[in-house]
C-alpha cells in the first residue's frame, strides 16, 4: 500500500484516518453504496488490491486485481446516486475519478457502478 496521507483521497474532506481509512482496516463497514465506492476510489489511489478484492462480490470479482502503480489518482466526483441506502439493498453511483499516469498523461474513469448489500455489507459489482 501507498503512503498513508492525511486528508482522505475520497474527497470527502475528512482525514483518512476518521473516513476510508477505517475501512481499509476492517475496523468499520460501508453503511452506503456511495461510501463503499469512496473507500475504493481511495484504495485505489493507495493501491490497496486487497481491500478492493475483499469489497468485490465473488460472483463478479476477477481472479486478481493488478494495479498500475505509475498511476496517480488524482480527484473523485460523484455524478449521481439511486438506492443504495441504509434502506435500499442496491444501488448504483455514478463518478469520475481523475488521474495521471506515465509520461505526463492525465484522463479520467467515467463509470456507473453497481452494488449491492448482503449480509449487512456492501460490494461493488460491475458498472452499468
Amino acid at each position: 500500500m501507498a503512503t498513508v496521507p492525511a486528508n482522505c483521497p475520497c474527497d470527502s474532506g475528512l482525514t483518512y484516518d476518521t473516513c476510508c481509512g477505517q475501512l481499509h482496516r476492517g475496523e468499520t463497514t460501508a453503511t452506503t453504496a456511495e461510501r463503499l465506492m469512496r473507500s475504493r476510489y481511495s484504495a485505489f489511489a493507495l493501491h490497496d488490491e486487497a481491500y478492493l478484492f475483499r469489497t468485490w462480490h465473488p460472483s463478479t470479482r476477477p481472479a486478481s486485481i493488478p494495479l498500475d502503480r505509475r498511476v496517480r489518482w488524482l480527484s473523485l466526483e460523484i455524478i449521481g446516486r439511486t438506492g443504495g441506502t441504509v434502506l435500499v439493498n442496491k444501488g448504483t453511483v455514478e463518478f469520475r475519478a481523475h488521474w495521471r499516469g506515465p509520461h505526463g498523461a492525465i484522463g479520467e474513469q467515467h463509470e456507473n457502478s453497481r452494488f449491492v448489500r448482503e449480509g449487512g455489507t456492501w460490494f461493488y459489482l460491475g458498472t452499468v
